[in-house]
């Protein structure tokens, strides 16, 4: 969590719908009542600012695009960020959040949400009811299991689970098959299942779980993990005396020059519609 509001004012800030940025004090954890009169906001960055509630005002924002309250003391999600319907980049991450509302599944227009650094034991039911969600960081929470119904949410492209409790790979992520990058770095899964089976999938990080091997994955897969380096210096190796043996019958045939076998084939490992890719940025702001 954050540092508390004990600390002087905190700097935030605030852009409109003419792109103009402003900057604001937060003093003792308040947010000055004058941002409230501004509706045409479009962004509002309040991170680590020492807020440990937010005035229901924040309600009537409804263009609101971005909203970051990461690095706070909120112990719960303010009842009226779940009255934009504009909200579509929403930082939640190192507060003190134990789940989050049923009302939270109003927020159809959310595409990226960071819950990182939190208190989540269970997965929040409520996500499930946002099936056009792209990005969900829900590392270093206390994370065991995953639920049954995580297919519904289908525009998942990227999944953060580093720092969890997952003592097993979850079945149910078999059945994402348009995942494209999934982060399970510091959890304890000693053995994964093959996962060739999962079509869209450009990044696996598997580092620090207790695993002997690198995970069986598709030729387009990068990996990070223990031994993974070597796992796919192999994999390009073999693809390359593909590609060559390729090409010598194609010549001894008189054919025409297939395209190359490419490993890495650039495509951006996640798209969150809006030009971003799956690095998660160092602050809060989306592309």
């Amino acid at each position: 969590m954050g540092s508390g509001g004990s600390a002087g004012p905190r700097l935030a800030a605030a852009e409109g719908p003419d792109g103009e940025e402003q900057r604001l004090e937060v003093r003792g954890g308040r947010i000055p009542t004058s941002l409230w009169a501004q509706r045409g906001l479009r962004k509002l960055y309040l991170s680590g600012a020492g807020l440990r509630e937010v005035p229901v005002e924040l309600g009537a924002l409804k263009h609101l695009r971005t909203l970051a309250l990461d690095g706070n003391e909120l112990m719960e999600v303010p009842e009226a960020l779940c009255r934009l319907p504009r909200l579509a980049y929403l930082y939640l991450g190192r507060n003190g959040l134990q789940a989050l509302p049923p009302a939270f599944a109003r927020l159809q227009s959310l595409r990226c949400l960071w819950l990182e650094g939190n208190f989540l034991a269970r997965f929040p039911r409520a996500l499930l009811g946002l099936p056009d969600l792209r990005s969900l960081q829900l590392g270093d929470n206390r994370l065991a299991r995953l639920p049954p119904g995580l297919p519904r949410m289908a525009g998942l492209r990227g999944l953060w689970l580093y720092g969890n409790r997952l003592e097993e790979f979850p079945p149910v992520l078999l059945r994402m098959a348009r995942l494209r990058l999934l982060d399970l770095d510091r959890n304890r899964i000693a053995r994964f299942p093959d996962l060739t089976c999962l079509p869209a999938l450009r990044l696996l990080s598997y580092d620090h779980n207790p695993v002997r091997q690198p995970p069986s994955v598709g030729d387009e897969v990068r990996l990070v993990g223990e031994g993974a380096q070597e796992f796919m210096e192999a994999r390009q190796e073999r693809l390359q005396s593909l590609q060559q043996q390729q090409e010598e019958e194609e010549e001894e045939e008189g054919g025409t020059e297939a395209p190359p076998v490419d490993p890495e084939d650039g495509s951006p490992l996640l798209d969150d519609g809006e030009g971003g890719l799956a690095a998660l940025p160092a602050s809060p702001e989306e592309g």
